[in-house]
C-alpha cells in the first residue's frame, strides 16, 4: 500500500497542497486532478523519490520512502516528463536496454505472468503504442510524441507493482487512449496500482478508478 501523508509543498511562497491525506492499495487506479498549476506534476515527482514536502511524508508498506528505498524503487515504474529515452539507440534497442535492467528488479506479487518474453515482447510492446515498423529508427530522429510512445512501451514490459504516470496520455490518439486503458486495468485486476495524471476522460465504466482534485485542503 501506498500512503500519502499531511503532505504539503510550498513553491515560490505559494502553497500548492497542504495536509494532503490519501492510500492507494492493490488493484486500484486513482486520478490527480487540477488545473495547471495546481502541483500535480511536483506531487508524483515527490511521490516517485525525486522532489521532498515541506511536511509530511510518503509510505510504502507502512514505511517512509526513504528508509525503504530499495524495495520500493523496485516496486516503482514512474513515468514523467522527461521521456528517459537514449536518443542513440533505436526504440527497440532502448527497450531492450530497459528490459535488461530491470528483469531482476521485477519481482513482485502480481497475478499472472507475461504471455511473451524475449525479442517478441519488445516488438508487441512497440506495436501496441503504433510503433511498428519504425522499431530500426534511432529515437533522436523520431518525433518528441514517438519518443514519448517508446517510453510508454515499457508499460507492457513492467511487471512493478505501482505506475507513477504524469500526463501519460499526451499525443496520444483515441485508439491510442483505449488501448492504454485497458492496460492500466489489466495492471490493476492482476494486483498493481497506478497513479496518473490525465486532462482526459478515462475508466467511465470502471468503479476502481478514484479521483482526488488537489486545492488547498485535500483530505481523502
Amino acid at each position: 500500500m501506498l500512503s500519502v501523508a499531511n503532505l504539503s509543498c510550498v513553491r515560490d511562497e505559494r502553497v500548492l497542497f497542504d495536509e494532503l491525506n490519501f492510500t492507494i492499495s492493490s488493484g486500484e487506479l486513482v486520478q490527480i486532478e487540477g488545473p495547471n498549476g495546481a502541483g500535480k506534476t511536483t506531487l508524483l515527482r515527490i511521490i516517485a523519490g525525486l522532489g521532498h514536502p515541506d511536511s509530511g511524508e510518503v509510505q510504502w508498506c507502512n514505511e517512509n520512502i526513504t528508509t525503504a528505498r530499495e524495495d520500493y524503487h523496485q516496486s516503482l515504474l514512474f513515468l514523467g516528463h522527461q521521456t528517459g529515452v537514449k536518443r542513440e539507440l533505436t526504440a527497440f534497442e532502448n527497450l531492450a536496454f530497459f528490459q535488461a535492467m530491470h528483469t531482476c528488479q521485477q519481482g513482485s506479487d502480481l497475478k499472472g505472468t507475461p504471455k511473451v518474453s524475449g525479442d517478441d515482447a519488445l516488438w508487441q510492446a512497440l506495436a501496441h503504442v503504433g510503433l511498428a515498423g519504425r522499431e530500426d529508427i534511432s529515437a533522436g530522429q523520431l518525433s518528441a510524441g514517438q519518443q514519448r510512445r517508446v517510453a510508454l512501451a515499457r508499460l507492457w514490459l513492467s511487471n512493478h507493482k505501482l505506475w507513477v504516470l504524469d500526463e501519460p496520455l499526451t499525443a496520444i490518439d483515441k485508439q491510442g487512449v483505449k488501448v492504454l486503458e485497458a492496460l492500466f486495468l489489466s495492471h490493476a485486476e492482476r494486483g498493481g496500482m497506478v497513479l496518473l495524471t490525465t486532462h482526459q476522460d478515462m475508466f467511465v465504466d470502471s468503479d476502481r478508478l478514484r479521483k482526488i482534485k488537489l486545492g488547498h485542503t485535500n483530505h481523502a
